[in-house]
């Protein structure tokens, strides 16, 4: 299950699944942020001060238990690529550039905080506590039909010795099947992928359809093995006013982000 968790005007979520890893999910709640970009954002990108987007970090950080400090951005560019970090790559993003396209991250090393990015897309935050090793996704459609979230099941099998059953998953708040309308091109590039199985995420409305991501990537997840997983109830696009939601407002917005690190 997913918990809501507020400290202060702080609001953000965990997931049972991951429990005992530092995790969470933000919401837009409870930063220093002005304007179209009040009040949690999480994105360097976005206009916004760097000064505002490290005391945004500052104040995550210090409610899930991690530093700004030990933080690696991806360069998210809708792909399926995984990439395997270590301590040498804390603070890329927030403090220098990273120039690392993927949209995945794995590490085995406690003290590196993997981020993923959202404003609609859906996070994917991946831990095993036998083998000690986390991921964190983030899968806009592209991305889940090219099966990212079993690729990263997949990595951390093959870089840490994980098994897929001891790996526990918790797929974020993203746009719901209640809003994310699109065209045909959406629900053939599921079908490709998943075939059959994948009609269930999809529900034809007149000349466009309403397709289910965090079915579509739980599925993916079972495909490879997982069979922990939470699944947040909240759609950012119905609930604008708590999340970032790229659907609802376009480019002047914030970022959310999912957050994880080994102890």
């Amino acid at each position: 299950m997913f918990h809501t968790i507020t400290k202060g005007t702080l609001v953000y979520s965990v997931a049972d699944s991951l429990s005992g890893a530092a995790h969470g999910f933000s919401t837009r709640l409870g930063g220093v942020s002005q304007g179209y970009l009040a009040s949690l954002n999480l994105g360097i990108h976005r206009g916004d001060s760097p000064e505002n987007v490290l005391k945004n970090y500052k104040i995550f950080a210090d409610a899930l238990g991690f530093s700004p400090e030990d933080t690696v951005f991806p360069m998210q560019r809708h792909t399926d690529l995984i990439r395997r970090v270590d301590a040498s790559h804390r603070g890329e993003g927030l403090f220098r550039e990273t120039e690392a396209v993927c949209d995945g991250q794995i590490t085995n090393v406690p003290g590196v905080a993997l981020v993923t990015f959202s404003a609609d897309c859906t996070p994917i935050l991946l831990f095993d506590p036998v083998r000690r090793a986390i991921g964190a996704v983030h899968a806009g459609w592209r991305g889940t039909a090219a099966g990212i979230a079993a690729k990263a099941v997949a990595a951390m099998a093959d870089a840490y010795g994980c098994r897929p059953g001891d790996i526990r998953a918790a797929i974020g708040p993203c746009i719901g099947k209640c809003c994310f309308e699109t065209d045909g091109d959406v629900p053939a590039a599921m079908m490709a992928a998943l075939g059959d199985e994948a009609r269930a995420a999809v529900e034809p409305r007149g000349a466009k359809y309403h397709v289910d991501l965090k079915a579509l990537n739980a599925l993916w997840l079972s495909r490879a093995g997982v069979t922990n997983v939470d699944i947040s109830p909240d759609c950012t696009a119905c609930l604008c006013d708590r999340y970032w939601s790229h659907r609802r407002v376009g480019d002047r917005r914030g970022s959310l982000a999912g957050v994880i690190m080994l102890k």
